[in-house]
């Protein structure tokens, strides 16, 4: 895997989150703090240490020395959990801009860095579809958050019409 598949996998992976970030919004605290839905976890819970294993592999592999674990806090908001995920993504971003192939065909201890990566992506995508399930049943779904759907967006499809079929009306 090239550096540049890994950083649209986390241009993906940033799309489908804020996608959750639309349909969270206004949600009621009994549905964000319940627990025990989902193993130990209910909707906030699930998406809270989604944040935390973002924050402690980014920050691992950055080696800047700083500990994440919001799991061991209070369960906080979804405006909290947005505004910390908006500190996150500018040093994910800064953190791939300054990779390289040879760095992505390295290994610490025989486990590479481009499986750690795709593990942190797909970890993601776990805990974002367990918060999608529970946000369904709540009436609020997130719709379709597959890949290819994010990859039509990118690519200027409009309700699943590839560009070179969509009508434009002429001006006048």
């Amino acid at each position: 895997m090239s550096v540049a598949e890994i950083r649209d996998l986390f241009a993906y992976d940033r799309w489908a989150t804020e996608k959750l970030f639309r349909a969270i919004d206004g949600i009621d605290d009994e549905t964000w703090t319940r627990s025990q839905v989902i193993d130990e976890r209910g909707l906030g819970g699930i998406l809270i240490h989604m944040l935390g294993a973002y924050q402690r592999w980014l920050h691992g592999l950055l080696e800047d020395g700083t500990r994440h674990g919001p799991e061991r806090e209070p369960v906080f908001g979804p405006a909290e959990l947005r505004r910390r995920w908006e500190l996150e993504w500018p040093q994910m971003d800064g953190f791939l801009e300054r990779i390289d192939d040879a760095w992505l065909a390295g290994d610490d201890e025989g486990v590479g860095f481009a499986w750690m990566l795709r593990h942190l992506a797909n970890h993601d995508t776990q805990h974002r579809s367990e918060a999608a399930a529970l946000l369904t049943q709540a009436g609020r779904s997130p719709g379709d958050l597959d890949m290819i759907t994010w990859l039509e967006d990118r690519a200027g499809w409009v309700d699943g019409v590839p560009p070179s079929q969509q009508r434009t009306e002429p001006a006048g």
